[in-house]
């Protein structure tokens, strides 16, 4: 991946599988070596540091990944394998001169913004036309009056090479942390011409929108009659950050459980964003974004997916990706790892391969200034069909041992036990059965994924003060980055 951290404008006023998929005739998608233009730690003189607001990790190319709510029927993406394929907003899946409007909910307010965009998997050049950004009124529509122009080193327009990453100009746009709360921001960006396969997070649990195909640039429209085609996933658009010197960074790293599955669409209501709102109500002086660097089905090594699994859907694992959606991220100051479960279940691994990768994380973590908190593995037991090495005693075995090395081992910095808080008593290889129901698209659980109940407890399971501390004991160097 290449980085493109452009001049700041002066100013003129933020898993796990559902289903299992056959096994792809394709490799599993890699992101470009890292080549860095430009350290993302790079502040002016005098100017305040940058902090992420919300985030979302790119996984690969549309349509690899398991999508949730997407409104689009399901199609084959390789032989054998099916995913809700968006064929009417995408009939080629690729961009044709149109516009998206990707729907985001940042985490804590500024007066100064900037986005970030990816084309870390892209195999060609994207240009995007024009770009802006808005309050979110309702559906596509914006709230007049806060639109803003994003500029690029000054131009509108912006071409993004293959593995390339770019941050905007800042522009401004006046949000307290409560308001931040209470609002989304919309990102407009019209593709000019064709995009060729697109980056993309699948599961965004957050209703977006798109024009048509050949529809033009709609990206300074104030209502939604352009923007026929809804998505539950977020194309292109990777950060939203904010300018102040108040603030840090907690990444949350990790799969399904963190992506948000069985969350409600809409809601916010993923253990990140419960744990952002815990902070928020203590209105410390020192305030943490916590952004989501969740990939459904993620695993922490390199293992990949037991005979029958998608492995492309999974994105680069954990130990891959760590440098490009974790470290780099401004104003870091703490990491919570969950990650583990897709390795044993999905892919078949060792409690010791798992405890390895994890050692390897912390250590990585560790040697950039920033202390990171080892969350325990959630119960999986009797998940069944496409899970059901998720749900057997042996693997449940494997988490328990992983789970004891987390706890135990004095690698973490602090431990959150997410086991403790969703395990059922009677049966602690299992979820509690009040957590154990789809939230996001309703009826029965996999007994996999906490639901909504179980994500509030998970949120509720942090010690505040005891991650607010070492949040302020991140190296000086770190927790200036942006």
């Amino acid at each position: 991946m290449r980085v493109r951290s452009l001049t700041t404008a002066v100013l003129t006023a933020a898993g796990c599988v559902v289903l299992a998929a056959p096994a792809l005739a394709v490799p599993a998608q890699q992101a470009p070596p890292l080549v860095t233009q430009h350290d993302p730690g790079h502040r002016d003189a005098g100017s305040e540091p940058w902090v992420a607001a919300w985030t979302t990790a790119p996984q690969g190319v549309y349509p690899f990944g398991y999508a949730v709510g997407q409104p689009g029927p399901l199609g084959e993406v390789v032989p054998g394998v099916e995913q809700p394929l968006l064929e009417h907003a995408f009939p080629d899946e690729q961009a044709q001169d149109q516009t998206m409007r990707m729907v985001v909910h940042p985490g804590i307010g500024g007066d100064a913004w900037r986005v970030e965009l990816s084309n870390r998997f892209g195999t060609q050049p994207v240009t995007f036309g024009r770009a802006t950004a808005a309050l979110q009124q309702s559906g596509a529509t914006v709230v007049p009056g806060t639109e803003q122009q994003l500029t690029f080193d000054g131009s509108p327009s912006v071409t993004l090479q293959p593995g390339e990453e770019v941050r905007s100009d800042a522009v401004p746009m006046e949000l307290s942390d409560a308001d931040a709360q209470r609002s989304n921001v919309a990102v407009s960006l019209h593709v000019r011409g064709a995009s060729g396969p697109m980056t993309w997070h699948a599961a965004s649990f957050t209703t977006s929108y798109v024009t048509d195909p050949g529809a033009g640039d709609h990206t300074g429209d104030l209502t939604d009659e352009a923007f026929p085609h809804s998505t539950t996933s977020w194309f292109y658009l990777t950060g939203l950050e904010v300018q102040r010197e108040d603030a840090g960074t907690v990444v949350a790293l990790g799969d399904s459980i963190t992506d948000g599955f069985f969350s409600t669409l809409n809601g916010n209501d993923r253990w990140p964003d419960v744990l952002q709102r815990r902070l928020l109500a203590e209105d410390d002086e020192d305030v943490l974004s916590v952004v989501n660097q969740g990939i459904a089905g993620n695993m922490v090594t390199r293992t990949g997916r037991l005979p029958g699994g998608c492995t492309p859907c999974d994105g680069p694992p954990a130990v891959d990706r760590l440098d490009e959606d974790v470290l780099g991220q401004p104003g870091l100051r703490a990491v919570v790892l969950l990650e583990g479960i897709n390795d044993l279940g999905g892919g078949g691994a060792t409690a010791a391969e798992v405890i390895a990768g994890m050692a390897e994380i912390a250590d990585r973590v560790h040697a950039a200034g920033i202390p990171v908190v080892g969350a325990t593995l959630t119960p999986s037991g009797g998940a069944e069909d496409g899970l059901a090495n998720y749900g057997t005693p042996e693997t449940d075995a494997q988490r328990r041992a992983v789970n004891d090395f987390i706890r135990t081992s004095g690698v973490f910095d602090a431990v959150v036990d997410f086991a403790a808080a969703t395990e059922d008593p009677a049966d602690p290889s299992r979820l509690l059965p009040a957590y154990d129901t789809n939230t996001s698209v309703g009826g029965p659980g996999d007994h996999l994924h906490p639901n909504r109940a179980g994500f509030l407890a998970m949120g509720g399971a942090f010690d505040l003060a005891e991650l607010r501390e070492l949040a302020a004991s991140a190296a000086p160097r770190a927790m200036a980055a942006g």
